[in-house]
């Protein structure tokens, strides 16, 4: 496997949206108050030119395999920045692909001197709760930020 870890270029905003969108169907979490409709999933490149933030794309052989990235979320304390949008297509999961692409949005956020990772998930997603717990995040009881993802249930922070 040569998987390269890029930058999302304007190229790159459908393909992701609809890899987002199935994996939404796929764990049936298609709802409101999620990214699923959320207008900004079909414009991720010009959403990640905020300055503080970054969206990363797993590419093989021109096939993107998942995405990943971490956004200033409005709302978020002083130093914490969210770790967003993070999905791996259904062939590429259990191959570290996931892996690669959060160790890369941990590292942009050290480099943008953020010094806490912020995120919301689901219960379903239990496979990526657990990576996301082998990599130091802790639960918390309740959302930070505004990140207008309300039907999101699972939130957790890691410190950096």
């Amino acid at each position: 496997m040569s998987i390269q870890i890029r930058a999302i270029e304007p190229k790159d905003n459908p393909v992701i949206a609809e890899l987002i969108r199935v994996i939404f169907r796929e764990y049936k979490i298609d709802k409101p108050g999620t990214v699923y409709t959320d207008p900004t999933t079909d414009a991720l490149y010009e959403l990640f030119e905020k300055d503080g933030s970054t969206y990363w794309l797993a590419e093989e052989d021109g096939v993107i395999l998942g995405g990943c990235g971490i956004y200033p979320t409005d709302g978020l304390p002083d130093g914490c920045v969210e770790l967003v949008k993070f999905y791996v297509s259904a062939v590429a999961r259990g191959k570290g692909v996931g892996k690669l692409l959060m160790q890369k949005s941990i590292e942009s956020a050290q480099h943008f001197g953020y010094n806490e990772v912020y995120l919301e998930s689901f219960p379903e997603l239990n496979t990526a709760i657990g990576m996301y717990e082998k990599a130091g995040f802790k639960n918390l009881t309740g959302p930070l930020g505004n990140s207008g993802h309300f039907a999101c249930n699972v939130w957790m922070l890691l410190v950096l």
